[in-house]
């Protein structure tokens, strides 16, 4: 009885220090799990030496349930849902900045109660006081931070706003670095690469910037900066260079319609300032439509880069630069293939016009590149070609149009013909316009055999009794331009159709003659068949009666 209570207490004894030895281990991998390490951006504070060195074993409920749960390891089998999450998550804004322990700011006396002689120093370290930047994706933190940050930046503005000779030469480059700090940021995906977001959003709602509130005053802030009449170009050039050029034009991505419309007007300021930048910012913006044409097709901001080149284009000395007409040829005419051109189509025709204002030349090439790149199944962008189509015929010379004028109409007579009753409809507004009406009745032996034939079948066959009106109505007014020609045309046109129906009926009378013939040669076929089958039965009655006989 004694030899099993010893192995009683032995076997507890062993169990008792397996347990000690497991929990010691187990404090000191949580120990070294929750050290930080080098390559971390979080800043750490240091711990005191009476702390560092000792170590108190953790209980077990606090191993086992963990107080953070972001130390906590997920189980990817068990927890996938988290992990989605997380990573939906990340893609959702673009203000993720380095997270850092030192946010909180201090209000600082306000500018204009201070002495004249320390204003500057006082505007300068509120310009790094907004330096700082917060992460507006969680709404409750740094609150009083955020609010000392916003009231700062609206003083700096009214106070650049108001202020003569405040934009001193040591002022310059604090007021890049701390506008660069704010917008300068790596975007989020486009919306429709959220597989997870998409699904829940509306195609035609934008994506909002969270950080919005600062963001807005910063670039209303450089604006005025820009506008200011104290701006010194000399100055501003060693700071705002062809990099902080190019990443403004890289924000133009952005899916905030607010902020891309603040980027264009900044960009424009930047180059009407700068003169040796102008050649720099055009390559960047031919480089984006290039990559937008011919890569991914995915760029938030063309419609604002359109429209900053509009005025750029108007500014352009005549005699037009071959630079220029390249530009015309190889990067906005082959933009009207883009899938998103309602998007800036608008934008893209007035940059078309004024070229052609400028040169009047350029619409041949024009009408050429827009007959390549019709649609062919997309109806609202056709009618968008026309729109584009009419105003370039309204500007165009006499003699550049009897080199298209062939091709054109073909073009017009397929679009006037179509089931879509709003591209007919546009194409035969087409011929309201007096510039083209005239140019219509200058060649009108060459255009009204094109289209005739197209116009006067609507007019019989089409299913809208709108299009048809407008068709009438255009058959009376080539009528009167020539009535001779119009006559001849529809005495051929009838003939035509005479000849096609006369046909019609030949392919009918033969196809119903070879299924006479087929039918009659299907009752011989089946007569004949009828006939061996008779005489084979008739001729086995006979064998089999004959030798009958013979037994």
């Amino acid at each position: 009885m004694s030899s099993k209570i010893e192995k009683i207490n032995l076997f507890k004894k062993l169990f008792d220090h397996k347990k000690s030895v497991h929990s010691s281990v187990s404090a000191k991998t949580d120990a070294d799990h929750h050290q930080p390490h080098e390559h971390t951006d979080r800043i750490m504070m240091p711990t005191s030496p009476s702390t560092s060195n000792t170590l108190s074993p953790p209980s077990p409920s606090s191993l086992l349930h963990p107080a953070d749960s972001s130390q906590r390891p997920i189980d990817p089998f068990t927890q996938r849902q988290m992990i989605k999450t997380k990573k939906i998550k990340r893609q959702q804004g673009s203000s993720r900045f380095i997270n850092s322990m030192n946010k909180e700011l201090e209000p600082l006396p306000a500018i204009k109660d201070a002495p004249v002689g320390d204003q500057q120093e006082l505007f300068i370290k509120k310009l790094k006081q907004c330096s700082v930047v917060f992460d507006f994706m969680d709404p409750v933190t740094d609150l009083k931070s955020k609010e000392i940050k916003r009231a700062c930046l609206n003083e700096i503005v009214d106070y650049i706003s108001v202020t003569k000779s405040c934009l001193s030469e040591p002022v310059y480059p604090e007021i890049i670095t701390m506008v660069s700090y704010n917008i300068f940021r790596t975007l989020p995906a486009s919306s429709l690469d959220r597989a997870g977001e998409a699904a829940d959003q509306d195609e035609d709602e934008p994506y909002y910037e969270a950080s919005w509130p600062h963001l807005q005053v910063v670039y209303e802030f450089f604006l005025r900066f820009l506008e200011s009449p104290d701006f010194q170009p000399n100055t501003g050039k060693k700071y705002i260079d062809q990099r902080f050029v190019s990443s403004i034009l890289e924000l133009f991505d952005s899916e905030d319609p607010r902020e891309r419309d603040l980027l264009k007007t900044i960009l424009h300021r930047i180059y009407g300032k700068f003169l040796g930048l102008r050649a720099f910012i055009r390559k960047q913006i031919n480089n984006i439509f290039l990559r937008f044409i011919y890569e991914v097709e995915k760029f938030n901001g063309i419609a604002e880069l359109l429209e900053i080149l509009g005025s750029i284009i108007n500014g352009f000395a005549i005699p037009l630069k071959e630079e220029h007409k390249l530009f015309l040829q190889r990067v906005l005419i082959p933009l009207h293939k883009a899938h998103s051109l309602q998007t800036f189509h608008p934008q893209l025709a007035y940059c078309v016009v004024q070229f052609i204002e400028k040169d009047p030349t350029l619409a041949e090439p024009v009408i050429q590149g827009l007959l390549k790149y019709w649609p062919k199944t997309c109806s609202f962008k056709e009618v968008m070609f026309l729109n584009e189509l009419e105003e370039i015929l309204d500007m165009i010379e006499p003699d550049h149009f009897k080199n298209i004028m062939d091709s054109l109409f073909k073009q017009i007579s397929r679009c006037l013909c179509s089931s879509h009753f709003q591209v007919a409809e546009r194409c035969l507004l087409l011929f309201n316009s007096d510039a083209v009406m005239n140019l219509v009745e200058e060649n009108i032996d060459r255009v009204l055999p094109i289209i005739f034939p197209n116009i006067y079948r609507v007019s019989k066959e089409h299913w809208n009794q709108a299009i048809v009106t407008l068709v009438l109505n255009l058959l009376k007014q080539f009528k009167n331009m020539n009535p001779n020609l119009f006559n001849d045309l529809s005495n051929k046109y009838k003939d035509y159709i005479q000849t096609i129906e006369k046909r019609q009926v030949e392919h009918e009378e033969i196809w119903r003659k070879l299924e006479d013939l087929n039918l009659r040669h299907t009752q011989r076929t089946q007569q004949n068949q009828a006939a061996s089958l008779s005489s084979s039965n008739n001729s086995s009655a006979s064998s089999s009666i004959s030798k009958r006989f013979s037994k």
